[in-house]
């Protein structure tokens, strides 16, 4: 048996869910820049519009993963290039501190992902999208759903 049908196998048939985080001002237009320029990414994420990086709560995360998302990626402007000043080094801080919390927890650190892309970078983000969806499907469904009946993460 070939990756490629382990793989799919471990998915069911049907692409890693994840949930996309992206700053109003650089991420979310290299997203519409890659969108408009007919870049191929895959199709199975979801975009969430915030003003900055930095004003993503770390809850929102966790709650994306419980809610059934296989990952989450966070996605804001540059360092040096904030339109908040400061917002991206923000939650650049805090996601430091989340994935320690994450490994604490159980959970696969590497389900979440944080990245900057500009608006200018379209092609950028459209291959930022496939890496953080291959590692997430190397990774598995996440088994850290609510909906599992409350097991935690890693109990069997």
């Amino acid at each position: 048996m070939e990756n490629s049908e382990i793989r799919e196998d471990a998915f069911g048939g049907r692409e890693p869910r994840i949930i996309a985080f992206l700053c109003n001002w650089c991420s979310y237009a290299g997203a519409d820049l890659a969108g408009t320029s007919r870049l191929q990414y895959p199709a199975s994420i979801r975009i969430i519009r915030v003003p900055c990086s930095g004003r993503i709560n770390p809850i929102y995360i966790i709650k994306a993963l419980m809610e059934g998302a296989d990952g989450v990626m966070v996605s804001g402007c540059h360092p040096g290039d904030c339109h908040y000043l400061s917002g991206n080094l923000f939650a650049r801080r805090r996601f430091v501190v989340l994935k320690k919390l994450l490994s604490t927890c159980g959970i696969d650190p590497d389900r979440v992902q944080f990245t900057w892309v500009s608006a200018s970078e379209g092609g950028r983000f459209a291959e930022v999208i496939t890496q953080v969806t291959e590692n997430v499907r190397r990774l598995g469904p996440s088994n850290i759903s609510k909906n599992s009946k409350g097991k935690e993460a890693g109990a069997e």
